[in-house]
């Protein structure tokens, strides 16, 4: 009996945290705060939600981790607040607009970072970028409704994000007669104007608008180069110009959506934080739980190394000149 009893302790032992434990983790009794760069509701917002629910189950210290809002100029703000004004203790961490690296290539005003020297946790996506409209329409492929000639609505937030410039670039190049208007100030927004038919149409990625697909609400017609289950048929706008320089504009637009939920720490942050951060978000974006409430959801995560997303930054900033002046033509960030 007295050997079992100190086989048990001994188990017990072995099993047991070593004191302090928990305690020594930087996040313990701390709080994270994923800001969000645009309000509540849209595809950037419900990524960063679902992953703050699961998050603290993988992070050392089981910190409490919270979103906030910080919608404003395509999610430039939140960028610049993320770069500029939240200290790099690792208790900050950003989401924002895809396509920021484009405004930094064209050099927008407001740009208050640099893309490549944030410290990168990696996107907890890849997206698709599809055209969808409304399915009461008469159009039922993208051939039929260019075609038509009839004028079509799109809703955007506005120049920099996908609402907008997907839909400007199919125009310019393209020739579809659509009439882009801007100022919505999330995707939901805009998809509330399509149920209230105030608009035809809207861009943006395919795991956003695919609730509103399932429910028959939309009508997916063309995509980006970017494919994902249910959208592969559909014809990519690259294809269809009728030029190389279209082709390379288009391209370009493209190039961010493998960092399609971009997720960042502010510049300084410590690399051995950064490595934990990176680490849970790997964890978590396969946690079960996870996994299944983003199912319900229509929301399909799948984690992009931090590493492969600088590399993606630094594709598109290091474009050649004659490109980029052609791309800053049609795509006007921010204005």
């Amino acid at each position: 009996m007295r050997l079992l009893a100190l086989v048990a302790a001994f188990t017990v032992l072995a099993v047991a945290p070593r004191p302090g434990e928990a305690q020594s983790s930087p996040y313990a009794g701390k709080t994270i705060t994923i800001v969000v760069g645009y309000k509540p509701g849209g595809g950037y917002d419900s990524a960063a939600r679902i992953l703050a629910r699961h998050l603290p189950k993988h992070v050392p210290g089981k910190p409490t981790v919270i979103v906030q809002n910080m919608p404003g100029a395509n999610s430039l703000i939140a960028a610049n607040h993320v770069y500029n004004v939240a200290k790099p203790d690792g208790m900050t961490i950003g989401t924002f607009n895809r396509n920021l690296p484009i405004g930094q290539l064209l050099k927008v005003d407001g740009v208050k970072f640099d893309m490549l020297k944030f410290a990168w946790i990696g996107s907890a996506a890849s997206e698709s970028t599809v055209l969808a409209i409304r399915s009461d329409l008469p159009y039922k492929t993208f051939e039929e409704m260019r075609k038509s000639g009839k004028q079509i609505v799109v809703g955007a937030t506005g120049p920099g994000a996908n609402t907008y410039d997907f839909p400007l670039l199919m125009k310019e190049f393209l020739g579809v007669n659509f009439k882009i208007v801007s100022g919505y100030s999330s995707s939901a927004d805009i998809m509330l104007a399509i149920e209230r038919k105030e608009v035809d149409a809207r861009a943006g990625s395919y795991s956003s608008l695919r609730p509103f697909v399932d429910r028959k609400l939309v009508l997916p017609l063309i995509r980006a180069r970017s494919s994902e289950p249910g959208i592969e048929k559909l014809p990519v706008d690259e294809n269809l110009a009728p030029t190389p320089r279209a082709k390379a504009i288009m391209a370009l637009r493209s190039a961010p959506e493998v960092v399609g939920r971009p997720y960042v720490m502010p510049p300084g942050t410590p690399d051995a934080l950064v490595k934990i951060m990176r680490d849970a978000f790997a964890k978590t974006i396969q946690d079960k739980e996870l996994v299944t409430e983003a199912g319900k959801a229509k929301m399909d995560l799948n984690f992009v190394s931090g590493d492969e997303a600088i590399k993606v930054m630094k594709e598109v900033l290091t474009q050649p000149k004659d490109i980029v002046d052609e791309f800053g033509k049609y795509i006007k960030f921010g204005e």
